[in-house]
């Protein structure tokens, strides 16, 4: 039995306590069950993509793509000219780009073209275009048409409009790029034709490479003939520079030595000697001001000081001197610190310290003066080197005039020089080139005919139309679960409305008449399949309907329940008979009311002829409440007592019989009799009669179709009654496709384990749609 099935919560709750549904940011689950459910969708529309895909394939014109590749290495020509350093990134892809539109020119694909004699081809000039170009030139016609633009074909006699055609063909159908991080370009050429497509190719590249000899060739001789005639000029400009320097020079007495003036050398010498004198001038001044500020300040400082002066030209007087001092120092501490500073030894002691700072003081006075007399001497060297660089200034100065005249002349006939020099090794390096037929390109790859299409890829294309196919049959898929607003699962009962669930009815499709050996109708079979097959889940949920009823009603001697519905067709009449014989099967004496005063729908679903019917009787005036009981039709093997009506709408004020005294009265006499008294009433959606007859219930069992009765109809007519909802003992979902149930249920749920409760059933569930012969003769068999 379903988990469902079994688990009692009460009922009467009524939707607004329907438990509160938690979001989730992404429901994996419920993106399966999806799946599941619309998979066919999405297969059938992926089959629809791979058709078409198949389609355009067969009437396709196929294009073929021949390569090759040109390498760009300027270290080719290095036989004529020098390695260049390898250029920077930029005015490398400079380069390279500059290449690529050479080979995208019109007048490389017009030496392409006159190669090849491609304007004699109308095949290549005028193609057999392919359905895309058929259509998309229909289209344009027609634009230019409405436009008021008239076409204007080539006149292909002429030969200059058949080259210019085919140069554009040829452009349009070319495609150059640059290999990433090299200096390789690909060329492609597509064509309908192989072999055309890779002769194509092949000739762009001797084409471009051609061309690029050519002028290259042209370049160094236009070159070569300028710079000879440069060179004949700058030869003369330099002779005559050459002339001007070596005149002035002896009209100016400039004798050089070494590269140089003697006055120049002189000065340069004396200006040295100034420098170093100065400098020894500036040391001793600085030594002979230190000792003398440390003598000044007494003979304290002189012994405080003798540590920086020890350091100086290495006075070994004063490091000694110093070191006795402090070794005295040091004796007298520790005496003083034993015995006290009036102990004989330690004054003994100071006094000799005393003395050795009198000898330190007396020798920095003496090097005192030796300092000062070493500042006078340098004082004096400097003075005199100064005269003798006054005097050579004086000698050289008009000399220098003279000079500053020199040296530019000597400039100028240097960078004349230069500069012919240059231009000669330029001029040989061109004659150079123009022997050598090499460019700064190569093929490093020929085009050889394709073997496959690159146009259109066949498994791309299939794939991309499955794909398509796939994408639009999800949609599809997305929009029919956007419209997904029914009863599917007793998730949707018990969240969205807040009523127990009280199981599944499985669609009972009946077989076809064929044969003609059963003597019971198709119909009369679903309205009693509980009692054929007792052991078969359409029966369980019926079963399972009694024990809430018995559970939540126990209280009540007799119970009457009610069974309606929001919508009509939705199967109740179907479930209020087969409720019914089950409980009389169960020796309960019970009665069946078809309280549909305006349809009748049950008595006809079980061939009643009927005379007069509940609606009469409640008619009657003036009333007779006994009248009921002759009515009452009693099926003889489950003793099921079924009070029929009617039907006829010549009551329009049905929902005043079915809640009048007469009806109360009706069921006041049958609870004295019966244990369970089962109402079909009119649905809750069209008419008020079931509204009308809830005060004379004592509960309701609600039947919705699976797939079919919308959520928000069901929960807005329940909260609209209230005192409905309050007696709702549960709700049956009747019709439900059992082999799909599964895709609308989350891994683990009961509906998703369906199959495994099959075992527990006395018929396999697919008993319903396939074994009715079976059952015919069983209840033919209680009929008799």
């Amino acid at each position: 039995m379903q988990e469902t099935l079994l688990t009692f919560r009460g009922g009467g709750s009524g939707p607004k306590n329907a438990e509160p549904e938690v979001e989730k940011f992404i429901d994996l689950d419920h993106l399966l069950q999806m799946f599941r459910r619309q998979i066919r969708i999405v297969l059938l529309f992926a089959g629809i993509g791979l058709l078409i895909g198949v389609t355009n394939l067969a009437f396709a014109t196929y294009y073929y793509t021949a390569g090759t590749s040109i390498l760009l290495d300027e270290n080719l020509n290095r036989f004529g000219s020098e390695i260049s350093p390898a250029p920077a990134n930029m005015e490398a892809d400079k380069k390279i780009m500059s290449q690529v539109a050479i080979l995208k020119s019109s007048a490389l694909a017009a030496k392409v073209v006159d190669s090849l004699h491609l304007y004699d081809n109308y095949a290549f000039i005028d193609p057999s275009p392919s359905m895309f170009a058929r259509f998309k030139s229909l289209v344009k016609g027609t634009m230019d048409l409405i436009a008021g633009r008239g076409g204007k074909g080539g006149d292909f006699s002429n030969e200059n409009v058949r080259r210019g055609t085919a140069v554009a063909v040829l452009l349009d159908n070319l495609r150059v790029e640059q290999e990433p991080q090299s200096f390789v370009v690909n060329l492609f050429y597509t064509s309908t034709d192989p072999v055309l497509a890779s002769a194509i190719a092949n000739a762009y590249a001797e084409a471009y490479l051609s061309d690029k000899f050519d002028a290259n060739f042209d370049a160094s001789q236009r070159a070569t003939v300028w710079l000879r005639k440069r060179l004949t000029d700058l030869k003369d400009q330099s002779q005559e520079a050459s002339l001007r320097v070596e005149r002035f020079r002896s009209a100016n007495h400039l004798t050089a030595t070494k590269g140089a003036l003697l006055s120049e050398e002189q000065l340069s010498d004396m200006s040295t000697q100034v420098i170093v004198a100065r400098a020894q001038s500036a040391k001793a001044l600085a030594l002979y001001n230190q000792y003398k500020s440390i003598v000044e300040a007494g003979q304290q400082s002189a012994v405080d000081n003798a540590a920086t002066v020890s350091n100086q030209d290495s006075p070994t007087v004063i490091t000694t001197l110093r070191e006795r001092y402090h070794a005295i120092e040091k004796r007298a501490q520790e005496i003083e610190d034993k015995f006290g500073s009036a102990h004989p030894q330690a004054i003994s002691l100071r006094s000799e310290q005393n003395e050795v700072g009198r000898q330190i003081y007396n020798e920095l006075k003496q090097m005192t003066e030796s300092y000062r007399n070493q500042y006078e001497v340098a004082q004096s060297w400097e003075a005199s080197l100064k005269d003798g660089l006054l005097q050579v200034t004086g000698q050289t100065s008009e000399d220098n005039e003279s000079l500053v005249e020199l040296k530019n002349l000597e400039r100028n006939a240097d960078a004349i020089s230069d500069l012919y020099k240059t231009y000669l090794t330029r001029y040989q390096e061109t004659a150079q080139n123009q022997s050598f037929p090499i460019t700064e390109a190569r093929v490093i790859s020929t085009a050889t005919p394709p073997t496959e299409a690159s146009s259109p890829k066949r498994t791309l294309l299939l794939a991309g139309s499955l794909l398509l196919g796939a994408l639009f049959g999800m949609g599809v898929g997305g929009w029919r679960e956007f419209r997904e607003v029914t009863l599917r699962i007793g998730e949707d009962v018990s969240r969205t409305l807040g009523i127990k669930f009280l199981g599944y009815l499985p669609r009972i499709v009946p077989p076809e008449e064929s044969d003609g050996s059963t003597e019971e109708s198709p119909v009369i079979d679903i309205m009693r399949f509980a009692t054929a097959a007792p052991g078969s889940q359409f029966t369980e949920t019926l079963r399972h309907a009694k024990i809430v009823a018995d559970t939540m009603l126990g209280y009540q001697q007799c119970k009457v329940i009610g069974i309606a519905s929001v919508l009509p067709g939705e199967g109740k009449s179907t479930v209020a008979a087969n409720l019914a014989a089950l409980l009389a099967s169960t020796k309960a004496r019970t009665l069946l009311i078809d309280a549909d005063l305006r349809k009748a729908a049950l008595t006809k679903l079980l061939d009643i002829s009927v005379k007069t019917g509940l609606s009469d009787v409640l008619a009657l005036q003036p009333p007779q409440y006994s009248r009921w009981r002759d009515i009452i039709v009693v099926d003889g093997q489950t003793k099921l007592e079924i009070l029929p009506t009617s039907g006829s709408f010549q009551y329009p004020n049905t929902s005043d019989l079915i809640s009048g005294v007469a009806m109360a009265r009706l069921l006041e006499d049958a609870r004295t009799t019966f244990k369970y008294v089962i109402v079909d009433l009119p649905p809750l959606g069209p008419v008020f009669d079931t509204k009308a007859f809830e005060r004379l219930a004592d509960g309701f069992v609600m039947v919705a179709e699976w797939g079919e009765t919308p959520r928000s109809l069901v929960k807005t007519i329940l909260e609209a009654e209230p005192q409905i909802a309050a007696k709702t003992l549960g709700m049956i979902l009747n019709k439900a496709d059992l082999e799909k149930l599964y895709t609308y249920s989350s891994y683990g749920s009961s509906e998703y384990l369906l199959a495994r409760f099959s075992s527990y059933y006395r018929e396999h569930r697919d008993l319903e749609r396939h074994n009715f012969e079976e059952v015919q003769k069983i209840i033919s068999a209680i009929d008799r």
